[in-house]
């Protein structure tokens, strides 16, 4: 009976993150419409920090109560799900075309984070500094910055389109009210997911690092899940892989990042294994879109293969 209002509380928790993010990306965008903010400065902003949200509610909150472990998983076992699986599953019933030039840039970026993380545990091996966390927040802020600059420039340069919306934003009181209340939501979802899966963690004898890695990381991952399956199945393969590689650099630099600040990170027992695979899987996945620019059914079974054998080797160990 314990076990099961464990799963309950928990499950309730994923959907107080989902809809709380969903709630603040609608009701941010809004406002930011209502105050003539450009559309394309919401979309790399407000939503990629919306839709990363559940997992920074995880690792802040899993920071605060000193497990470390569960707030390291929860970043790295989102990643590896984004990628692999993510990617994976969706290529196996949508392939998809990759020109990399469209997406090259954010690429490097996420697999140089993916690096410095690997050299920072190698480096450090018990305790991340809270000055290398302040470095991963100000390395994102720079990478941001540069990106919409050099959005706004190109679209500068192109003929001006009027932008069009299917229906007129809500007042501005509304807005505000819909943010906080999705803010608390997040806020209040992230408490109760970490509680319970800690709990679980506990009842069943396994560490925080293989809660975090499978139940906790896939379940803050299902608004990617939908997003990325959506655009594949509308035939918007490109803007689905760069979605889930902006999602990557954010949960790393940013994520990461303030959970760090809060707290120095403890680097605990295979975090640096399972960096170490997230690094390998953001190789391969390039070499397989590199390949006659195009993921391919067989690629999209490797990957995801590749997915579920890291995972059998965590859960057996």
């Amino acid at each position: 009976m314990q076990i099961a209002s464990y799963i309950f509380l928990l499950l309730i928790g994923f959907v107080l993150l989902i809809q709380g993010a969903k709630g603040f990306v609608n009701a941010s965008v809004d406002m930011a419409r209502r105050m003539k903010i450009p559309t394309l400065v919401i979309g790399l902003t407000i939503v990629a920090f919306g839709t990363s949200a559940p997992e920074i509610a995880i690792s802040v909150t899993a920071a605060i109560g000193g497990s470390s472990d569960l707030a390291m998983a929860n970043s790295v076992g989102a990643n590896l799900f984004n990628l692999l699986f993510i990617v994976g599953f969706c290529v196996m019933i949508f392939p998809m075309s990759t020109r990399l030039n469209l997406i090259a840039r954010d690429y490097w970026v996420s697999m140089v984070a993916t690096i410095v993380l690997l050299i920072v545990v190698v480096v450090f091996e018990d305790l991340i500094p809270r000055w290398v966390s302040f470095v991963m927040i100000a390395g994102f802020m720079t990478y941001m910055a540069f990106l919409i600059r050099g959005t706004i420039k190109n679209k500068k340069s192109q003929p001006k389109e009027e932008e069009t919306h299917d229906k007129p934003p809500m007042p501005m009181w509304k807005c505000v009210v819909i943010s906080i209340i999705g803010v608390a939501a997040i806020a209040f979802g992230g408490h109760i997911t970490v509680t319970n899966a800690t709990n679980l963690a506990l009842v069943f004898g396994i560490s925080e690092r293989v809660v975090g890695l499978t139940v906790v990381a896939i379940g803050t991952s299902l608004p990617e899940l939908v997003t990325t399956f959506i655009a594949c199945r509308k035939g918007e393969g490109e803007f689905a892989l760069g979605f889930i590689i902006g999602s990557n650099i954010f949960n790393i630099l940013i994520v990461l990042g303030l959970a760090g600040v809060i707290t120095p990170l403890a680097i605990g027992p295979g975090a640096l294994f399972d960096i170490s695979v997230l690094a390998l899987g953001t190789f391969l996945f390039y070499i397989f879109a590199k390949s006659n620019k195009r993921l391919v059914r067989m690629e999209g079974a490797a990957m995801t293969l590749f997915y579920v054998a890291y995972m059998t080797v965590v859960l057996l160990n």
